[in-house]
């Protein structure tokens, strides 16, 4: 895992508990808090993902150069 891609994943958490939180104590703004915190979480997520297929797609054609050229 990357560093985006843990970092999202604990704003999306955070923001699960958070908007828990808010339903608990009636809070709407914690609810909305805790709901955009979720979504900011999981674009992060998505950036990690993206990053770590682009490392693993990189790594490997230079794995394909590395063959041809023997």
């Amino acid at each position: 895992m990357n560093r985006n891609q843990v970092k999202g994943t604990a704003k999306d958490v955070a923001g699960k508990v958070q908007q828990k939180v808010g339903e608990a104590t009636g809070s709407t703004e914690q609810q909305i808090k805790g709901g955009a915190k979720q979504i900011e979480g999981t674009i992060q997520k998505g950036v990690g993902d993206v990053e770590q297929q682009v490392k693993r797609t990189s790594d490997e054609m230079k794995k394909q150069a590395d063959r041809q050229r023997r």
